[in-house]
């Protein structure tokens, strides 16, 4: 037993030297994300760059997992953390802090991060998201259409629909979400979006403090949000994961189906899986990413 577990100090010590923080800065807020580097790679040989979902973190589960298995298999990667306006942000998102952030401000860091990369001679990167974090993905690969992004991996990448997301609102908050945008746009218009609205209900947070300018970016109605909209818009090939039993992005196989072209926008359903893809799930996901990738 007691070698056992020194076997299993080495491999717990092994995995941990490769991870590797790394701090950028934008503007007041710094950034950070888990840099790893599969065995016997470099940094150089390509890495791929991934994305949590809504108000989490690259320590999460499926972000962890996932990342494993894919060094496992001899794929560099980054786990980043967006700043969501906090300073060297570690996990979940606080919902007590006063919310300034926005949907878009992903496409603003991936950017950060893509442009890190290329000054360390990456010769090649591939983008992985989960959930909000699979569209922020496809959202900024098509409008930023570069030859070294050679893939795009959305794992039940987020859906949307304006008739949808009101009827959620108004019956997770009581309210309807037409009166709080109204509210935030008027804010907008006499030049205070940055003034906060409270209490207001906002994404996962019950009688949070809002700026306008935020509530309007993650409600307003754009084709972007919804992911099967734009996936077929991208330069370079995409997988998206979906799981058979998940309950969050319940359109995403319907509309997907409409958009499948072998080759360039692909699908897998992972029969049993749910949102999060636990356990031997996450495995039969990285397979077949890594399948798709085929850089090793």
């Amino acid at each position: 037993m007691f070698r056992t577990f020194l076997i299993f100090l080495t491999l717990l010590f092994a995995v941990t030297t490769q991870a590797k923080e790394i701090v950028l800065e934008d503007g007041d807020i710094h950034l950070n994300g888990r840099l790893m580097l599969a065995d016997g790679h470099q940094i150089q040989d390509g890495v791929v760059l991934m994305l949590h979902g809504t108000f989490a973190h690259n320590e999460m589960e499926i972000m962890q997992t996932i990342e494993e298995l894919l060094n496992e298999k001899g794929y560099n990667t980054l786990a980043i953390n967006l700043g969501l306006k906090v300073d060297n942000r570690h996990g979940q998102l606080d919902c007590g802090i006063t919310h300034e952030h926005r949907h878009t401000d992903a496409l603003h860091e991936l950017g950060l991060w893509v442009d890190w990369l290329k000054s360390k001679d990456v010769k090649r990167i591939a983008l992985l998201g989960h959930s909000r974090g699979g569209n922020q993905v496809v959202w900024y690969a098509r409008d930023n259409p570069e030859e070294l992004i050679k893939a795009v991996i959305a794992i039940a990448p987020q859906t949307w629909d304006a008739k949808s997301e009101a009827a959620e609102y108004q019956k997770r908050y009581g309210q309807p979400l037409s009166e709080v945008m109204a509210r935030a746009k008027d804010l907008q218009e006499r030049g205070n979006g940055e003034a906060a609205m409270r209490p207001v209900g906002f994404v996962y947070c019950k009688d949070a403090a809002v700026s306008a300018d935020a509530f309007i970016n993650y409600y307003q109605d754009q084709k972007e949000k919804n992911t099967p909209s734009i996936i077929d818009q991208l330069a370079m090939p995409v997988l998206v994961f979906a799981g058979s039993e998940d309950d969050v992005v319940k359109s995403l196989v319907p509309q997907m189906n409409k958009k499948l072209k072998p080759g360039k926008v692909d699908m897998v359903i992972i029969d049993g899986a749910d949102h999060f893809f636990r356990d031997l799930y996450a495995e039969d996901l990285v397979d077949e990413a890594a399948d798709f990738l085929g850089w090793e």
